[in-house]
């Protein structure tokens, strides 16, 4: 498709702790430009409060998937993740979101893009950003979805049926930097990457308990520069570039655990802190937490024994499973990592971009596709 439509077919799903809509591919523009520009239309960018859109005037319910068969013959599906900004005409696809993941086989399945087993269904994913792999395991009796269940995430009322995601060992360093633990405006930190750029920050190396209410964190103007320069650095540490436009490396605060969990967090998007955490971000958590000499090391809480981990966010928490792997040249390797979401489709219908005559052209998006 060569030129922006006035309407288009799309699914609007929760999945995990985020809200988006779904796309296929072949429904959007083929050329990123105007793919971009026919999305803030969408969402209603930019504007704070998206009112002429579907946005929900947050990073975590201003997101797209787009979806297509895949040609790689270790998936199913291909799934492009697009963070579309709220108060900017911009456009990122420089980040994965394993939470807008979970949507993702369901919505396979509701495109006829993959078949419905009898009992449960499972599609093997590539999500495009990164090149990662994933699989996405959910109940499908008598070959539809099903969205009611028994499980429950932290960060969403009710309960709602699982979806299981597997995350096979990744290709990439574990530790971008080559280090357990680097120094960053005199701030000590570990970078990981497992899934998600992310970079782990003791909260007392902030002055800060690590279990501040989010909004309070938010408003810390001298934090948020401070912030601002440790995730510039950390960018350029972890051979991202300049990430001045984008939004990775997250920033994760860690801090003793108060509820039985494994370690407390506070998380940045880049700037906006997260009301719990992402899937992927927990990922990089959990497995930095194992890292020895890291600076999660001496603040988690581990458990005696099994790979299960409980991160606590300022609504609940998140259990993983995250095990390292052998190590390569002396450096750890991340190992199986595994997650229980929920997702929960929410309309099915078409959407009807706001006039292009009153919505911005956008920039290319950063970095291209990474």
């Amino acid at each position: 498709m060569t030129s922006v439509p006035e309407e288009v077919p799309c699914l609007l799903m929760r999945g995990g702790t985020s809200k988006g809509a779904y796309f296929l591919a072949d429904d959007l523009p083929s050329e990123p430009a105007l793919r971009d520009e026919l999305l803030l239309r969408v969402m209603g960018s930019p504007d704070g409060r998206q009112i002429d859109g579907l946005g929900g005037a947050h990073p975590l319910t201003s997101k797209v998937a787009v979806v297509s068969r895949s040609a790689d013959p270790k998936a199913d599906v291909d799934y492009l993740f697009l963070q579309v900004a709220v108060e900017k005409a911009e456009v990122s696809d420089r980040q994965n979101c394993g939470n807008i993941l979970a949507g993702i086989g369901p919505f396979a399945v509701e495109r006829g893009l993959v078949p419905a087993g009898e009992r449960e269904t499972a599609v093997r994913i590539r999500m495009v950003n990164s090149g990662d792999y994933a699989t996405a395991t959910f109940p499908t009796p008598g070959g539809r979805v099903r969205y009611t269940g028994d499980a429950e995430i932290s960060g969403v009322p009710g309960t709602a049926a699982p979806v299981v995601i597997e995350f096979p060992p990744g290709t990439h360093p574990l530790l971008p930097t080559g280090n357990a633990r680097d120094v960053i405006d005199g701030v000590p930190v570990t970078c990981v990457d497992n899934g998600m750029p992310t970079v782990l920050i003791p909260a007392s190396a902030l002055k800060l308990t690590g279990y501040e209410h989010p909004r309070e964190l938010e408003e810390d103007v001298a934090l948020a520069d401070r912030l601002r320069t440790i995730r510039l650095a950390a960018g350029r540490l972890m051979g991202l570039g300049d990430v001045s436009g984008t939004t990775v490396p997250k920033l994760t605060l860690l801090a003793p655990p108060r509820s039985g969990g494994a370690v407390t967090t506070r998380t940045f998007i880049p700037v906006r802190c997260h009301a719990s955490i992402g899937v992927l971000g927990a990922a990089g958590v959990a497995a930095g937490l194992r890292i020895e000499g890291g600076v999660g090391a001496r603040i988690a809480d581990l458990p005696p024994g099994g790979d299960r981990i409980r991160i606590e966010h300022p609504t609940g928490f998140l259990d993983i499973e995250s095990s390292l792997g052998s190590t390569t040249g002396g450096l750890p390797r991340a190992g199986r990592t595994a997650v229980v979401r929920t997702a929960r489709k929410l309309f099915d219908g078409t959407v009807f971009p706001r006039s292009a005559e009153t919505a911005p052209i956008p920039p290319q998006s950063p970095g291209g596709q990474r």
